[in-house]
């Protein structure tokens, strides 16, 4: 599913139209980003929380030249969801054996 996609989804379900929906879409993907970026978490309960996690330095493998490469220490974007969330989807998806 792309974002139009869950723009028309929530249109049609709510009767909102889709311009507001996008812009209320919009406005929640850059509060989400914006305080990830400020070193805050954004939890959403029932859904998960978005984040962000440092990495270590480490020594990684240029597989192709077989040479150790450094890499730097780094942030990164995370997202972990919530139990329900992951509950949901392991009881939709499993598979059920009889």
């Amino acid at each position: 599913m792309r974002k139009i996609d869950l723009v028309n989804t929530i249109s049609d379900k709510t009767g909102i139209p889709k311009v507001d929906v996008l812009l209320t879409i919009e406005s929640l993907f850059a509060a989400i980003k914006e305080t990830t970026l400020n070193g805050e978490s954004v939890f959403i309960r029932g859904f998960g929380t978005f984040a962000h996690k440092k990495r270590a330095a480490k020594i990684g493998r240029n597989v192709k030249k077989n040479v150790a490469v450094n890499i730097p220490a780094h942030h990164i974007p995370t997202f972990k969801p919530a139990k329900e969330f992951v509950t949901a989807v392991k009881n939709k998806f499993s598979i059920k054996q009889e």
